[in-house]
Parts: structure tokens; sequence; C-alpha cells
């Protein structure tokens, strides 16, 4: 995959880490602009080439009450008028193979979630779209079986596509990274780890998953220290009213003080 082919995609010459950054999911317009860009404003200052995330909908919930989004092409029009009104790229997961030429006419990139990155139909109407396809790894999976869902985009002659890490599951209600995994699967393709997601304490009795951002940072830094390609981040500015994921996201006052430091440590790995 070549950055300077997602559309809008800045800074792509910086020799920085890419990010993928937003709120776990579209909640409105305000918050979604808001977040967008205040986050444009930190990754410009950094020369971070800079992609929103947001998900339009929410599929995997633990309970049936869990918020689950405020409608698809509602939240849709949504990421597409963030990409227009700050000429940034746009990227969103999908859960049905129905979704991917929705999703398709709206953003950038389409996701395929963890849990679903061995489903071979939903992958392959993704790469049919001609759109970059973002594979997260199952957190089931290995990092060698990568390869073969990173084949199934690129046996669909769509070479756009790239791995996100998310963690691994440890027992029943904890997530571990597995950096030794990070050179194995950018053999296959570029590299991003979900920091947030990685930080993840699902299966909680509450039906509602738990988390450790104490230990963005730490886990951040030594993705960059271990040349991951890019980085995938959610964030909010309040996570007390945030719909999705608040118990793992960064509160997005912390953003920038965190870029700056893993930008420290990426100049300085690319002098090694």
């Amino acid at each position: 995959m070549r950055l300077e082919k997602i559309p809008q995609l800045q800074h792509v010459n910086s020799n920085n880490f890419f990010l993928l950054a937003g709120p776990c999911a579209i909640e409105g317009e305000e918050m979604a602009l808001r977040i967008a860009e205040k986050v444009l404003e930190i990754t410009d200052k950094l020369q971070i080439p800079y992609v929103f995330k947001g998900s339009f909908k929410k599929a995997n919930r633990s309970r049936i009450d869990s918020f689950s989004g405020i409608g698809d092409e509602k939240a849709l029009k949504i990421l597409r008028k963030v990409s227009e009104t700050f000429k940034i790229p746009t990227v969103t997961d999908i859960h049905e193979t129905s979704d991917a030429a929705l999703a398709a006419e709206y953003v950038d990139i389409l996701q395929i979630p963890a849990f679903l990155v061995r489903q071979t139909d939903l992958v392959v109407a993704a790469a049919n779209t001609g759109k970059v396809v973002n594979l997260k790894k199952g957190q089931f999976m290995s990092p060698e079986s990568m390869k073969h869902a990173v084949t199934k985009v690129t046996d669909c002659n769509n070479e756009q596509v790239m791995i996100t890490d998310r963690g691994t599951m440890f027992g029943y209600q904890d997530m571990i990274v597995d950096f030794r995994g990070i050179p194995t699967m950018r053999e296959f393709a570029p590299t991003v780890l979900d920091v947030t997601h990685s930080l993840q304490q699902p299966n909680q009795s509450s039906g509602v998953t738990g988390g450790r951002p104490d230990m963005i940072e730490t886990i951040a830094r030594a993705g960059i220290a271990n040349n991951v390609d890019g980085l995938f981040i959610e964030t909010h500015y309040d996570l007390s009213v945030a719909k999705s994921d608040a118990a793992n996201m960064l509160d997005l006052k912390y953003l920038e003080k965190l870029l700056s430091n893993l930008v420290a440590i990426r100049k300085t790995v690319n002098l090694l």
C-alpha cells in the first residue's frame, strides 16, 4: 500500500507514522467535527498524516441495549462532511457485505473488524470496492495468519491494504500486545498498532467493556520503537458522555502531548 494513494492524505513525505484517530462511534455532527478539527490542528503542527476514524454503526455490542448508532446513512453523511470540511480522508468499519458498497460511497478506507477478518465474503466485498482496506487482526489469530487475509484483498486486484493489530486475548478479560508480530505482519502489508483497543478489558460481568487508558502512552511508545507504520487511537473530548468504548479511549486533551512524544521517538528511531 502506498500512502500517497489515500485521497487527501497530507504530510505523506514527512517520514512520520500515520494516524487513524477519532471517536469510537459517530454520535452526532457537532462532536465529529469538533474532534476532527482538534486532531487535525495537532497533526498538521507535527506533520503526521491523518485519517479521521469513526464507526457509522456498532454491530458488535455486548448488550442489546448498548449504543449502536444514530442511523447508517446519517452517520455516513457526517463522515463525508468531515472529509469535505477539513480535506482529510476517513475510515469506518463494516460488518456485512452490503455495508461495503454503501460505506464506499462516503469514506476512503473500509475497515474489517477483528472478529470478522476471517469472513471471506466480507473481505472480498470491501476489496472489490477499490477502496483501501484495513484488516484488523483477530484477537484469536496469529500474526502469520494475517497473510491469508491480505491475500484475499490482493487477489481481488486491490493492492491498497493494511493490517491493524488490536491485541490478543489473554485469558477471558484482558488483552496483550505481542510486539514480535509487528515485523511479521509488516512483511505482508503496512502495519498499524491500535493502541486503545489493545488496552480493552472485555467480558466484564456488567456487559460494558473495561480498559486501561493509563497504559496508552506505554503501548504507543513501544509501537513506535518497533517501527509500526501507523497508530490507531480512539479519542473523545468528554469521556463521561461518550456512548461507546469510553473506558479505553484517550481524553482528547492529552493527545497533543502524547503525539509530540511519539514524534520525538520516531525521529530517534529513524536515525538508527
